[in-house]
This record gives C-alpha cells, sequence and structure tokens, in this order.
C-alpha cells in the first residue's frame, strides 16, 4: 500500500490562509491533490492538519483527513519530519501494510503527476530512504558574499578569479515532495538519509511561496507556463 501525506496546518502568519488561499482559480492545495490524484499511485490521500476549513477544503477535493494533527505538532518550529512521523504512525493504526509513503507539500502547484512517478521509481530502483527533486542553483555558491553593512566578504575568496564553468553544479530542494520507504523511514525518524537519491527538474518549475511577493510572482509564472502548453 502507498499514501501521500500533505501536511497543512492552519497557523501560517506570513501568508494568512495560506494553505487553503485561492491560487489562479483553486484553494493552492488542490493543485497538490490533483497532481497525487492524476498520478495514480496511492491507495490514500490524507492531508494532515489541525485546521477544521483546512480539512472540509482537502476532503471537497478528494483527500481524507482521518485524523487531526496535535497543536504540539502544528506551530513555526515542528519539522516536516515530526509531522509526517505522527501520521504515519496513525495511519499505521487505520490501514494496513503501508510500505511507501510520499511527503507532497500543499503548495506546489508546479508539481506534476510525471514528478511523482519519477520519484517513485528511483526510491525502488535505488532502494533509498527518500528520493525528492532539486533544482540547480542559478549561480556559482562558491562565489557567493556575506555583507558586512556594506562591505562584502567572499565566502571563499580563493575561488572569485574562477570561471564559472569550471565550478561545480549544486542543487537544492525543490520543495515539492519527498517519496520515503516507510520501514526505513520509521527507523531512521527522518527523511534525508545518506541513501537518499535525487532527480534534477527545471528551474522554472521551482518557486518558494512563502511572503505575498513569492504568491503573485508564482501566479504569474503558472499562467505563464499554462498559456505555453496551449501553444
Amino acid at each position: 500500500m502507498k499514501i501521500a501525506v500533505i501536511p497543512a496546518r492552519g497557523g501560517s502568519k506570513r501568508i494568512p490562509r495560506k494553505n487553503i488561499k485561492d491560487f489562479c482559480g483553486k484553494p493552492i492545495i488542490a493543485w497538490s491533490l490533483e497532481a497525487a490524484k492524476a498520478s495514480g499511485l496511492f491507495d490514500h490521500i490524507i492531508v494532515s492538519t489541525d485546521d477544521a476549513e483546512i480539512a472540509e477544503v482537502a476532503k471537497k477535493w478528494g483527500a481524507e483527513v482521518p485524523f487531526m494533527r496535535p497543536p504540539e505538532l502544528s506551530d513555526d518550529d515542528t519539522s516536516t519530519d515530526s509531522v509526517l512521523l505522527h501520521a504515519v504512525q496513525e495511519c499505521q493504526h487505520i490501514y494496513e501494510n503501508i510500505r511507501q509513503g510520499c511527503c507532497v507539500y500543499p503548495t506546489a502547484p508546479f508539481l506534476t503527476s510525471d514528478d511523482l512517478n519519477r520519484g517513485f521509481q528511483m526510491l525502488l530502483e535505488h532502494k533509498a530512504t527518500s528520493a525528492f527533486p532539486v533544482v540547480k542553483y542559478d549561480f556559482p555558491i562558491e562565489q557567493a558574499f556575506l555583507l558586512d553593512g556594506v562591505r562584502p566578504c567572499a565566502m571563499w575568496p580563493d575561488k572569485l578569479e574562477e570561471r564559472s564553468q569550471d565550478l561545480p553544479d549544486h542543487y537544492h530542494d525543490a520543495g515539492m515532495f519527498y517519496w520515503f520507504d516507510v520501514e526505513k523511514f520509521l527507523t531512521e525518524r527522518r527523511l534525508f538519509c545518506v541513501d537518499s537519491v535525487a532527480f534534477v527538474i527545471d528551474n522554472d518549475r521551482c518557486q518558494d511561496i512563502n511572503t505575498l511577493e513569492d504568491w503573485e510572482h508564482a501566479e504569474i509564472k503558472f499562467r505563464v507556463m499554462a498559456e505555453r502548453r496551449k501553444n
């Protein structure tokens, strides 16, 4: 059995009601739910939330909410690992023989069913604890600066004169989803492990949505990409 777990707490501060705010015509969580459903991979799609309104919206868009998340796992400092651990343990009491799971973020409108299928195949192929998408940094991180007031301080001064094409590519988490082997995850109690695997997605489909400005940029990007697909 395979489950998707979408963590969606109610207490977002920078973007109030973020997880159910309208994004290009639908609550943003609906885009993640539809991608999960379209993948055809999951026996159950679960939303972990502490919020009754989010629970109702999630159910409307096809998710199950078989339990409510406790308040102690719903604050700003709670990790994804902790929320996921609670959700998996709750699901084990309800469903039997859960072998793989996928933590899908509720604010991932650029997620596709193909992404989820690719991640799942990588998880199985490499017998990994987890599998997730990453995005390449636009600029070499070796040539990064810190600012001391107005003074730029090179993090790695010896790298400043190197050509960018001679420096290795670096990647960051795309923040979309994490497939995981349930048995290994419950043993390790964390998603990122030494045997985790990753695959690269286009930068165009990666967008942090932490501020209202981020939200506006994401909607513009989403509409442009939708128009390209039509043409």
